[in-house]
């Protein structure tokens, strides 16, 4: 059966417009996204099988172009579609976090950083500079591939804190493996870019890794 021939209360667009966005299923919302189906298959049925190839919408957003536009119903122009809307949350999220304190809005916190690493295939290293109000100044990509205490060298970050005049900073890289469990370089590397920073007035407030859509925060688990 066509999605408009369901019953109003069921048909994701009307759904949404009556409940609000954050009522809906993450099959609705992709459906909504896709907004027509293929033959056989409404979009609501297509939307479930997407999910259920990928294990979930951060798995599906992570997928590169050439696995996505394999599939059917995803073509090139529905591709481009998702990276605007995924670049276009990643903004929003980062002027929330420009214009508010990063340690009141740790939804945002977390949000922004899976949305910048969470589709990594590699081992992405990046800094949040913060000023005296914990606003964000800058967001960098600062390093790049494993992480090791010699791949991530606390003079360059210290440089680039003293370049923003930021008074505070918060760290994140991800974990392509899919485990969000600290190793010990992990622990290291922090330590070691806390007593840099700290040698020129500068606090390192947390460090989160991302996998799978799931994120650790140090400082919640008393490792900062």
């Amino acid at each position: 059966m066509a999605i408009p021939d369901w019953p109003e209360s069921e048909r994701p667009r009307e759904k949404l417009l009556k409940s609000g966005a954050e009522n809906l299923s993450d099959t609705e919302l992709l459906a909504i996204f896709l907004r027509t189906g293929i033959s056989g298959k409404t979009a609501v049925d297509l939307a479930r099988d997407l999910i259920k190839h990928f294990g979930s919408l951060t798995s599906l957003f992570a997928a590169n172009q050439d696995i996505l536009c394999q599939l059917p119903g995803i073509g090139i122009a529905k591709y481009t579609q998702l990276q605007a809307v995924l670049e276009m949350s990643r903004r929003a999220l980062g002027e929330t976090l420009k214009n508010g304190d990063a340690l009141n809005s740790p939804k945002s916190v977390r949000d922004f950083l899976r949305l910048s690493l969470a589709n990594k295939q590699h081992e992405v290293f990046i800094g949040i500079f913060l000023d005296a109000r914990n606003h964000t100044i800058s967001t960098e990509e600062l390093f790049s591939g494993t992480l090791t205490q010699t791949s991530v060298y606390p003079r360059e970050v210290v440089k680039r804190a003293l370049h923003h005049n930021a008074a505070a900073m918060i760290f994140a890289h991800n974990h392509p493996s899919g485990v969000t469990d600290p190793s010990h370089a992990d622990k290291v590397v922090t330590h070691s870019l806390k007593q840099a920073l700290a040698l020129i007035d500068v606090k390192v407030l947390d460090h989160f890794i991302i996998a799978n859509g799931d994120t650790l925060s140090f400082a919640e688990h008393n490792l900062i």
